[in-house]
C-alpha cells in the first residue's frame, strides 16, 4: 500500500538503510532518496536496493513527502533547523534519534509537521551494508508526540511504523528519555565500561558471558557519545541506581555473606524473568 510519493532518508547507515529496504519491499513509496555525506556510501546503499537515488546535499530533499532523519542525535538536530526552509508545505519529517527531549523540543518549533520517533530496533553493527528489511518486524518503536504535533502527521507516521512491522506506543519526550536511560543507555555505559576494565592480557580467555555482555561496546562511538551528552542527567540518576546495587553485592562478598549474596541473585534472576522475548 503506498503512502508516499517520495520518502528523502538523511543519513543511511544501519536504521536508514533497513527503514529504506523495509519501506521499498513493501512498496511504501514510489521513490525512496537517500543523502549521506559520503558518495561511498550512496553507492553503496543503491547496490543494496535501500534506495533508488542518492545525494550529498540536503537540498534534495525539496520534493519529499517524508523526511527521515537518522542519525546520531546532535546532527539530527542540526540538519533538521537547516531543512526547516526546504521541505515543502505539508511534508512530514520525523527521525529516529534514541533521545526525545531536546530532538522534540527544537525540532517541533521549527518543523510544523515533525514526529518524533524512536525504533527500539537495532544492532552494534553498523553501516548500510548491516541494514534489514525485516530489522523493524516485531519490534517497539516509541513515538514522542506532543500538544503541537499534527494529528494527521502522527497517525500517518504510526503507520508507516506499522507497515514495517513495529508495534507502536506513545510516550511523552520526558518520560521516553527518563526510561530509556535504564533500558539502553545503561547498559550500554555498562557495556563499554566492563571490556575497559578487563585486562588486555587475559582476553584470550574470554568466555561466550564477556562476548555477550560486552557485544554491544562494539557500537558506533558518535552515535553513543551523542546519546550519552544529551541525556546525561536521566543517565546519571540511572548510574546512581547501578551503583547501589554494585555496592549490595560487593558488600555481601567482602562480608562473605552467603544468604545475602544468594538472595540477591536471586532477585536479580527472577526480574530478568520478566523481560519479553
Amino acid at each position: 500500500m503506498r503512502l508516499f510519493n517520495q520518502v528523502a532518508i538523511v543519513g543511511v547507515g544501519l536504521i536508514g538503510g533497513s527503514i529504506g529496504l523495509g519501506i521499498k519491499k513493501r512498496r511504501l513509496a514510489r521513490q525512496v532518496i537517500g543523502i549521506s555525506r559520503h558518495r561511498k556510501t550512496i553507492n553503496l546503499a543503491k547496490r543494496r536496493g535501500a534506495i533508488d537515488a542518492g545525494f550529498l546535499d540536503v537540498s534534495a530533499i525539496r520534493q519529499a513527502d517524508l523526511v527521515i532523519l537518522a542519525a546520531p542525535v546532535n546532527t539530527i538536530i542540526q540538519i533538521g533547523v537547516r531543512i526547516s526552509s526546504l521541505v515543502k508545505p505539508g511534508a512530514l519529517v520525523t527521525d529516529t534519534g534514541s533521545t526525545k527531549r531536546s530532538v522534540v523540543e527544537i525540532l517541533g518549533k521549527a518543523l510544523p509537521n515533525f514526529v518524533g520517533a524512536h525504533p527500539l530496533s537495532g544492532s552494534e553493527k553498523q553501516g548500510v551494508a548491516s541494514a534489514r528489511d525485516d530489522l523493524f518486524c516485531g519490534s517497539l518503536c516509541v513515538l514522542t508526540p506532543t500538544a503541537k504535533t499534527s494529528r494527521s502527521a502522527l497517525s500517518i507516521i504510526r503507520g508507516l511504523w506499522v507497515e514495517l512491522g513495529a508495534r507502536v506506543i506513545y510516550l511523552t519526550p520526558a518520560k521516553h528519555d527518563r526510561f530509556i536511560s535504564y533500558t539502553s543507555h545503561l547498559p550500554h555505559i555498562i557495556s563499554f565500561s566492563l571490556i575497559h576494565s578487563v585486562p588486555r592480557n587475559s582476553l584470550y580467555l574470554a568466555s561466550s558471558g564477556l562476548k555477550d555482555t560486552t557485544r554491544i561496546a562494539a557500537s558506533p562511538v558518535g552515535l553513543w557519545k551523542d546519546i550519552f551528552l544529551t541525556n546525561s542527567e536521566n543517565i546519571l540518576d540511572a548510574l546512581k541506581y547501578f551503583s547501589r546495587s554494585l555496592t549490595r553485592i560487593k558488600h555481601a562478598i567482602i562480608k562473605k555473606d552467603a544468604k545475602a549474596l544468594e538472595r540477591i541473585l536471586n532477585q536479580a534472576r527472577l526480574k530478568r524473568k520478566e523481560i519479553k522475548p
